[in-house]
């Protein structure tokens, strides 16, 4: 295998679908923003994925919330922190265990994640629904795929 130098860097087989997954990840962000953006909830995007997360449970600890909404530790705990000025979650220490804390929506909290969520679900449902079953579950398999080498 020739030695990779910053010549021939940029020309390896694998850098074209590095720029696409940075190209995908970047035009969905920016679409699931504007969604919120024009849903008028007055939520950010970190916000609306916490209350997402939190949706149809009793609740969750922050390492589940963290690991399914990938925010990390710091910028959560400044996330449900307004979350729980708006009134929308609140939280409590798990019995036994003063390390782990549960966040849960509150009834404000369940009204906009019963709101909020199949609105942002119908808004990005207008773009995936271009793509066909098929293309839909190649694109989660190869998705798992390339998640699976890191």
């Amino acid at each position: 295998m020739p030695e990779i130098t910053a010549k021939n860097a940029a020309s390896q087989d694998f850098v074209p679908l590095v720029r696409e997954l940075l190209n995908a990840y970047s035009v969905f962000a920016s679409y699931d923003a504007d969604g919120h953006r024009l849903s008028g909830s007055g939520l950010t995007v970190p916000q609306a994925n916490v209350i997402f997360a939190l949706g149809n449970t009793d609740g969750l600890t922050c390492k589940d919330i963290g690991d399914l909404t990938h925010i990390t530790k710091g910028t959560l705990t400044g996330v449900i922190d307004r979350l729980e000025a708006k009134g929308l979650v609140e939280r409590w220490a798990v019995e036994g265990d003063g390390r782990k804390t549960i966040v849960a929506l509150t009834r404000a909290g369940e009204r906009t994640f019963n709101r909020e969520f199949p609105r942002q679900i119908a808004y990005l449902k207008e773009r995936f629904d271009a793509l066909s079953e098929r293309d839909l579950k190649q694109a989660v398999t190869s998705l798992q795929k390339i998640a699976g080498l890191f």
